[in-house]
């Protein structure tokens, strides 16, 4: 059942959120925040907010095109008010740890090689999570004002506003959705 209401967020990068409501990408690549519940990443709600974030955005971990994209921003930093422009619903939730499966993956997302690299080797007992997501843009932006808790290393946070999700419009139609996943799982089943 789809909701029409929500505060559940996904804290991921801007530039990442940009690349979703645009149709560059239907995937994420997550191994967690540090404060994540058990030391893991879990997927907390399926269908959830996408919350921007600036302090962590690496340009020297995306792909050239996304890297020009990010500015960099003090330790701290955030907007006094977070724009919130879109939702989605989590799709799939597929863990990787074999490295030549995340290559193989490459066309699809927006990271680099060393960002690939870099996760693969923090927690290296741990999975990347690929995250397939069906993206909506909300019709219009809601700005919410940062409060305190949203920040620090967490995938998850609860906003204090709840925000409407209806009249979004999908970024990719449902045969389109459809046909990127069904490629994204026969590239993991291949080399599994």
């Amino acid at each position: 059942m789809e909701l029409t209401t929500t505060s559940h967020a996904l804290k991921e990068w801007a530039v990442a959120i940009n690349a979703l409501e645009h149709g560059k990408t239907i995937m994420l690549l997550r191994k967690g925040g540090i404060r994540e519940k058990n030391g893991r990443f879990q997927v907390a709600h399926e269908q959830i907010l996408l919350y921007p974030t600036y302090e962590h955005q690496q340009a020297l971990m995306l792909k050239a095109e996304y890297a020009n994209l990010v500015s960099p921003v003090i330790p701290g930093w955030h907007p006094e008010k977070v724009p919130i422009s879109s939702w989605a619903t989590i799709t799939d939730i597929l863990p990787v740890s074999d490295e030549s499966i995340v290559n193989a993956l490459f066309p699809f997302h927006i990271w680099n090689e060393h960002f690939i690299s870099d996760r693969l080797k923090w927690k290296p007992s741990q999975p990347i999570y690929v995250l397939l997501l069906r993206t909506y843009k909300l019709p219009q932006v809601v700005e919410i004002p940062y409060l305190q808790e949203y920040g620090g290393c967490k995938s998850w946070i609860g906003l204090a506003p709840t925000i409407h999700l209806q009249d979004a419009e999908a970024v990719f139609s449902d045969s389109n959705y459809t046909e990127l996943v069904k490629e994204i799982r026969s590239i993991i089943l291949e080399n599994n």
